[in-house]
């Protein structure tokens, strides 16, 4: 059994180059050269279509990747829009429907930890 596919690969297009630069026309295990180029056809066939829709899917993340800088720069603007607008801002349902949060609903204030005697306090800003 073979270690990987990429093994394989070594092991079909070494012997094939092998068999075509030394003895072309002597036959092994029974079989000449285009026989055994018949029987491993379809290994070479199965990567040389696995390669070209790797190429395929590298093309299509490359569109997509463009595309979203579009998308990115549109929906900027949607909630740039959605936060300017009166009746909505960062307060409105809008805005929470986008998934950030409602101003109203933001923690005020800062908070600092403090260690004292090896324990973590939470301490808000400017009390003491």
């Amino acid at each position: 059994m073979f270690r990987s596919p990429s093994t394989m690969f070594d092991r079909i297009t070494s012997s094939l180059r092998a068999w075509k630069d030394v003895c072309p026309t002597v036959t092994f295990a029974g079989r000449t050269l285009d026989q055994y180029n018949e029987i491993v056809k379809p290994s070479l066939d199965a990567r040389a279509e696995l390669e070209a829709l790797e190429n395929q899917r590298q093309a299509i993340i490359a569109r997509r990747d463009a595309a979203d800088l579009v998308s990115n720069q549109a929906w900027k603007l949607l909630v740039h829009g959605v936060k300017a607008e009166p009746t909505q801002g960062e307060d409105g349902a809008m805005y929470a429907a986008m998934g950030f949060t409602r101003e109203s609903l933001r923690s005020k204030g800062l908070t600092r930890r403090r260690k004292t005697n090896g324990i973590e306090e939470v301490m808000k800003a400017g009390s003491s």
